[in-house]
Protein backbone atom coordinates (compact mmCIF):
# COMPACT_ATOMS: atom_id res chain seq x y z
CA UNK A 1 0.00 0.00 0.00
CA UNK A 2 2.93 2.52 0.01
CA UNK A 3 2.58 5.02 -2.63
CA UNK A 4 -0.93 4.96 -2.44
CA UNK A 5 -3.11 8.19 -0.98
CA UNK A 6 -3.48 7.85 2.71
CA UNK A 7 -6.52 10.02 4.18
CA UNK A 8 -6.85 10.86 7.76
CA UNK A 9 -10.23 12.42 8.65
CA UNK A 10 -10.43 14.16 11.97
CA UNK A 11 -6.98 15.49 11.30
CA UNK A 12 -4.84 17.60 14.26
CA UNK A 13 -2.17 17.27 17.07
CA UNK A 14 -1.44 14.18 18.59
CA UNK A 15 -2.37 10.74 17.41
CA UNK A 16 -3.24 12.13 13.82
CA UNK A 17 0.02 13.91 13.77
CA UNK A 18 1.94 10.54 14.52
CA UNK A 19 -0.06 8.89 11.78
CA UNK A 20 0.55 11.72 9.37
CA UNK A 21 4.03 11.66 9.91
CA UNK A 22 4.35 7.29 9.85
CA UNK A 23 2.36 7.35 6.46
CA UNK A 24 4.40 9.98 5.17
CA UNK A 25 7.81 8.17 6.08
CA UNK A 26 6.30 5.46 3.88
CA UNK A 27 5.25 7.18 0.85
CA UNK A 28 1.78 7.57 1.48
CA UNK A 29 0.29 10.60 -0.38
CA UNK A 30 -1.18 11.98 2.69
CA UNK A 31 -4.99 13.89 3.07
CA UNK A 32 -5.47 15.66 6.34
CA UNK A 33 -9.45 16.53 6.49
CA UNK A 34 -10.71 18.76 9.65
CA UNK A 35 -12.67 21.14 10.66
CA UNK A 36 -10.08 23.83 11.49
CA UNK A 37 -7.59 23.13 8.58
CA UNK A 38 -5.61 26.45 10.01
CA UNK A 39 -3.74 24.68 12.71
CA UNK A 40 -2.45 21.79 10.29
CA UNK A 41 -0.21 23.96 8.51
CA UNK A 42 3.06 22.82 10.59
CA UNK A 43 2.35 19.15 10.44
CA UNK A 44 1.21 19.40 6.12
CA UNK A 45 4.33 21.51 5.80
CA UNK A 46 6.85 18.77 7.79
CA UNK A 47 4.87 15.99 5.80
CA UNK A 48 3.55 17.31 2.55
CA UNK A 49 0.24 16.28 3.02
CA UNK A 50 -2.67 18.38 1.36
CA UNK A 51 -5.11 19.73 4.22
CA UNK A 52 -8.81 20.09 3.63
CA UNK A 53 -11.21 22.20 5.60
CA UNK A 54 -14.50 19.89 5.70
CA UNK A 55 -17.41 18.91 8.15
CA UNK A 56 -17.08 14.88 8.51
CA UNK A 57 -20.89 14.38 9.09
CA UNK A 58 -21.65 16.63 5.59
CA UNK A 59 -21.84 13.87 3.31
CA UNK A 60 -21.78 16.63 0.06
CA UNK A 61 -18.38 17.21 2.11
CA UNK A 62 -17.20 13.79 2.37
CA UNK A 63 -18.00 12.86 -1.09
CA UNK A 64 -16.04 16.15 -2.25
CA UNK A 65 -12.97 14.80 -0.21
CA UNK A 66 -12.57 11.48 -1.67
CA UNK A 67 -13.94 12.48 -5.47
CA UNK A 68 -10.88 14.96 -5.86
CA UNK A 69 -8.31 12.32 -4.07
CA UNK A 70 -5.20 12.25 -6.61
CA UNK A 71 -3.85 8.86 -7.09
CA UNK A 72 -5.04 5.31 -5.65
CA UNK A 73 -6.59 5.63 -1.98
CA UNK A 74 -5.12 3.12 0.25
CA UNK A 75 -5.84 3.80 3.79
CA UNK A 76 -8.57 5.68 5.31
CA UNK A 77 -8.42 6.51 9.07
CA UNK A 78 -11.47 8.22 11.07
CA UNK A 79 -10.43 9.96 13.87
CA UNK A 80 -13.53 12.33 14.94
CA UNK A 81 -15.63 11.79 18.04
CA UNK A 82 -17.79 13.96 20.14
CA UNK A 83 -17.96 13.58 23.80
CA UNK A 84 -21.01 15.28 25.91
CA UNK A 85 -21.24 14.20 29.45
CA UNK A 86 -24.11 14.64 32.15
CA UNK A 87 -27.13 12.70 33.54
CA UNK A 88 -29.13 10.92 31.13
CA UNK A 89 -32.21 13.31 32.06
CA UNK A 90 -30.69 16.43 31.70
CA UNK A 91 -29.26 16.06 28.43
CA UNK A 92 -30.05 18.35 25.48
CA UNK A 93 -31.39 16.45 22.52
CA UNK A 94 -30.17 18.35 19.53
CA UNK A 95 -26.45 17.87 21.33
CA UNK A 96 -27.01 14.30 21.50
CA UNK A 97 -27.96 14.50 17.96
CA UNK A 98 -25.47 15.90 17.00
CA UNK A 99 -22.51 13.74 19.43
CA UNK A 100 -23.93 10.62 17.24
CA UNK A 101 -23.26 12.26 14.02
CA UNK A 102 -19.60 13.17 14.42
CA UNK A 103 -19.02 9.80 16.32
CA UNK A 104 -21.17 7.12 14.01
CA UNK A 105 -22.77 9.22 10.89
CA UNK A 106 -19.31 10.80 9.79
CA UNK A 107 -17.53 6.75 10.37
CA UNK A 108 -20.48 5.78 8.36
CA UNK A 109 -19.64 8.29 5.35
CA UNK A 110 -15.97 8.10 5.41
CA UNK A 111 -15.99 4.37 5.18
CA UNK A 112 -18.41 4.29 2.60
CA UNK A 113 -16.84 6.79 0.06
CA UNK A 114 -13.50 4.84 0.81
CA UNK A 115 -14.82 1.57 -0.06
CA UNK A 116 -16.19 2.81 -3.05
CA UNK A 117 -12.49 3.62 -4.30
CA UNK A 118 -10.54 1.34 -2.85
CA UNK A 119 -13.07 -1.26 -4.55
CA UNK A 120 -11.55 0.03 -7.99
CA UNK A 121 -7.84 -0.83 -6.94
CA UNK A 122 -6.19 -4.07 -8.55
CA UNK A 123 -4.41 -6.02 -6.93
CA UNK A 124 -5.91 -8.66 -3.74
CA UNK A 125 -5.08 -5.85 -0.92
CA UNK A 126 -7.05 -3.14 -2.09
CA UNK A 127 -6.82 -0.88 0.87
CA UNK A 128 -7.50 -0.30 4.63
CA UNK A 129 -9.81 1.37 6.76
CA UNK A 130 -9.60 1.76 10.16
CA UNK A 131 -11.38 3.70 12.77
CA UNK A 132 -11.01 4.79 16.44
CA UNK A 133 -12.62 3.79 18.97
CA UNK A 134 -12.45 3.69 22.85
CA UNK A 135 -13.63 1.56 25.55
CA UNK A 136 -16.77 2.94 25.60
CA UNK A 137 -17.76 1.32 22.36
CA UNK A 138 -17.44 -1.74 24.73
CA UNK A 139 -19.12 -0.75 28.00
CA UNK A 140 -21.16 2.79 28.20
CA UNK A 141 -19.84 4.73 31.49
CA UNK A 142 -22.59 6.76 33.52
CA UNK A 143 -23.29 10.11 32.33
CA UNK A 144 -21.89 9.19 28.59
CA UNK A 145 -24.53 8.10 27.22
CA UNK A 146 -23.75 10.16 23.77
CA UNK A 147 -20.46 8.86 23.33
CA UNK A 148 -21.27 5.32 24.39
CA UNK A 149 -23.79 5.52 21.88
CA UNK A 150 -21.16 7.07 19.20
CA UNK A 151 -18.74 4.79 19.67
CA UNK A 152 -20.94 1.04 20.27
CA UNK A 153 -22.19 2.29 16.44
CA UNK A 154 -19.22 3.23 15.14
CA UNK A 155 -17.51 -0.54 16.47
CA UNK A 156 -20.74 -1.92 15.11
CA UNK A 157 -20.34 -0.58 12.20
CA UNK A 158 -16.61 -2.17 11.55
CA UNK A 159 -17.80 -5.25 11.88
CA UNK A 160 -20.68 -4.88 9.39
CA UNK A 161 -18.12 -3.57 7.03
CA UNK A 162 -15.31 -6.16 7.57
CA UNK A 163 -17.53 -8.89 6.83
CA UNK A 164 -18.75 -7.41 3.76
CA UNK A 165 -15.53 -6.02 2.49
CA UNK A 166 -12.63 -8.52 4.08
CA UNK A 167 -13.76 -11.21 1.26
CA UNK A 168 -13.08 -8.20 -1.38
CA UNK A 169 -9.76 -7.37 -0.48
CA UNK A 170 -10.53 -4.58 2.04
CA UNK A 171 -9.20 -4.56 5.22
CA UNK A 172 -11.64 -2.82 7.70
CA UNK A 173 -10.98 -2.72 11.53
CA UNK A 174 -11.67 -0.91 14.72
CA UNK A 175 -8.87 -0.17 17.56
CA UNK A 176 -10.14 0.49 20.65
CA UNK A 177 -7.80 3.45 22.40
CA UNK A 178 -8.69 1.88 26.35
CA UNK A 179 -6.73 4.85 27.85
CA UNK A 180 -5.72 8.62 27.66
CA UNK A 181 -3.30 9.54 25.24
CA UNK A 182 0.00 11.62 26.24
CA UNK A 183 0.14 15.14 24.64
CA UNK A 184 3.09 17.64 24.66
CA UNK A 185 0.72 20.59 24.32
CA UNK A 186 -2.05 19.90 27.04
CA UNK A 187 -0.25 19.70 30.84
CA UNK A 188 -3.25 17.22 32.09
CA UNK A 189 -1.99 14.96 29.16
CA UNK A 190 1.79 15.43 29.42
CA UNK A 191 2.99 11.67 30.41
CA UNK A 192 5.97 12.06 33.46
CA UNK A 193 7.74 9.21 31.72
CA UNK A 194 5.97 6.71 33.68
CA UNK A 195 4.50 5.91 30.89
CA UNK A 196 0.68 5.72 32.35
CA UNK A 197 -0.18 7.63 29.01
CA UNK A 198 -0.53 5.99 25.95
CA UNK A 199 2.15 6.98 23.66
CA UNK A 200 1.07 8.77 19.87
CA UNK A 201 3.73 7.14 18.34
CA UNK A 202 3.74 3.69 19.53
CA UNK A 203 -0.21 3.88 18.94
CA UNK A 204 0.21 4.99 15.29
CA UNK A 205 2.82 1.85 14.67
CA UNK A 206 0.22 0.12 15.76
CA UNK A 207 -1.99 1.13 12.87
CA UNK A 208 0.94 0.56 11.06
CA UNK A 209 1.11 -2.83 11.69
CA UNK A 210 -2.70 -2.72 11.19
CA UNK A 211 -2.05 -2.31 7.46
CA UNK A 212 0.70 -4.62 6.98
CA UNK A 213 -1.24 -7.48 8.38
CA UNK A 214 -1.26 -10.22 5.83
CA UNK A 215 -4.67 -11.38 4.63
CA UNK A 216 -4.43 -14.86 6.04
CA UNK A 217 -4.29 -13.13 9.61
CA UNK A 218 -6.30 -9.96 9.27
CA UNK A 219 -7.48 -8.38 12.79
CA UNK A 220 -11.20 -6.81 12.99
CA UNK A 221 -10.51 -5.27 16.21
CA UNK A 222 -7.66 -4.40 18.45
CA UNK A 223 -7.53 -3.11 22.04
CA UNK A 224 -4.10 -0.90 22.81
CA UNK A 225 -4.21 0.10 26.56
CA UNK A 226 -1.06 1.93 29.18
CA UNK A 227 0.50 -1.34 31.28
CA UNK A 228 -1.18 0.28 34.16
CA UNK A 229 -4.44 0.60 32.72
CA UNK A 230 -7.37 -1.42 34.79
CA UNK A 231 -10.21 -3.26 32.51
Amino acid sequence: MTGTTAVIVGAGAGLSAALARKLAERGHDVVLAARDTDKLGKLASETGARTVAMDASDPAAMRSLFVNLQGPLGVAIYNPSARLRGPIIDLDPERVRRAIEVTAYGAFLMGQQAARLMLQNEGDKKGTILFTGASAGVKGFAQSAPFAMGKFAQRGLAQSMARELHPKGIHVAWINIDGGISNAVRAERTDDGSDKMLDPGAIAQAYIGLIDQHRSAWSDELVLRPWVETF
